[in-house]
């Protein structure tokens, strides 16, 4: 579990690419205090599992469904990239809820400056429409922002200059990807109002025909 405020930017020292897997290796410091292998960051909102440390980097596999459906499978060395550890039981929620389990990929297809702030128009599929609230949460490329507009094709967030110093939000131009997590508690919602009824009803009705209940 993650919260989608990012500790620090991170830098990719190797990318080793062998079919649709990837072994990247992060230059860090922070997430690096207390990590221990087989612990959870967050890169670029993707949840993956630390295989290797030592007190400048970190080693971690994407797998094929990961390099498939995140832009992971973009990354290059020398590219920076959002890092959070998995939040403490103890911990704040300073964000909202982050699963760090990537539903989409979008493209930024603005990028403009108003005074203090930097608004982004990005992309959504179609079908992801319904799990979006204007002035609800969205992570993008890990990081936890407000919807400020909401169109059926795309979403407008803006950045402030902490968010954007301090994230790959940032840098990044019209026509890159980011990563997009919509928020869990609408995911979790839709999926037990349109859950589908269960064998037993099924099963009951047939017991009651057979015993003359049903002609």
């Amino acid at each position: 579990m993650f919260t989608g405020i990012i500790e620090e930017l991170g830098t990719v020292k190797r990318a080793v690419h062998q079919g649709n897997t990837i072994e990247l290796t992060i230059a860090s410091s922070k997430v690096l205090t207390d990590v221990k292998e087989g612990d959870s960051i967050a890169v670029n909102g993707v949840c993956l599992t630390v295989t290797h440390f030592n007190h400048a980097e970190f080693t971690a596999d994407v797998m094929p469904e990961t390099y498939l459906s995140t832009s992971l499978s973009k990354i290059k060395p020398q590219s920076k990239v959002n890092l959070e550890r998995a939040m403490p039981a103890n911990g704040r929620f300073g964000g909202h809820f982050v699963s760090g389990h990537v539903d989409a990929v979008g493209t930024i297809l603005r990028k403009i400056v108003k005074e203090n702030a930097v608004y982004f128009d990005i992309s959504i599929p179609t079908e992801y429409r319904y799990l979006l609230l204007d002035k609800g949460s969205v992570a993008i490329d890990g990081t936890s922002l407000t919807v400020m507009a909401l169109d059926d094709d795309k979403i407008t967030v803006s950045l402030i200059p902490h968010t954007r110093n301090q994230s790959v939000l940032g840098e990044k131009k019209i026509g890159d990807q980011v990563n997009l997590e919509f928020d869990m508690l609408a995911k979790y919602i839709d999926s037990m109002v349109n859950k589908k009824p269960k064998q037993k009803n099924a099963d009951l009705e047939i017991l009651l025909k057979d015993n003359g209940f049903y002609s």
